[in-house]
């Protein structure tokens, strides 16, 4: 059971770490620090949002300095306060597990995620992207099938450019 929890905590870590430099950030935040004041004292949601709020500071400061070795003590200090709220409380794996199967980003079930970028311009119509191919999941692409060969049939009749002479 302990390697269990020790795995959703790790789990739990990379995913509280990655939602921190999302845009989806500011909904997430909340439910994070409630999930780390449960059954705590009063004011534990506000202390853990601005624990939760720091982190984020450093990990962004982090990323734009190149700095990997901080990035992952931001990383390693949730990965403990998650394990350590998993032993204190048995009924948190259940709700982490829960918690984090709704904040797991799009595309793991199945449903098609795209992200354009456009950079140096700025576009006030719709921009279409092509030359794009999905295969779904488990499906291996196959190679293009040769085209179909010409039937048999008259050559070219007479014309400008026959030449019978």
């Amino acid at each position: 059971m302990e390697a269990e929890l020790a795995q959703l905590a790790a789990s739990g870590a990379t995913s509280l770490v990655g939602l921190m430099v999302t845009d989806a950030w500011t909904q997430v935040r909340g439910r994070l620090a409630r999930f780390f004041a449960r059954g705590g004292a009063d004011g534990g949601e506000e202390a853990a949002s601005a624990d939760l709020e720091r982190s984020r500071d450093e990990l962004a400061a982090a990323r734009q300095a190149g700095d990997t070795a901080t990035a992952e003590d931001v990383r390693a200090e949730w990965r403990l306060r998650l394990r350590r709220a998993l032993q204190a409380d048995p009924e948190a794996a259940g709700e982490l597990r829960r918690l984090l199967a709704e904040l797991e980003p799009a595309g793991r079930d199945g449903r098609v995620v795209v992200v354009n970028t456009i950079n140096d311009g700025t576009f006030h119509q719709p921009v279409i992207q092509s030359g794009f191919t999905y295969y779904g999941p488990g499906a291996a692409p196959q190679a293009p099938a040769a085209p179909p060969a010409p039937e048999p049939g008259p050559g070219p009749g007479p014309g400008p450019y026959a030449s019978g002479e």
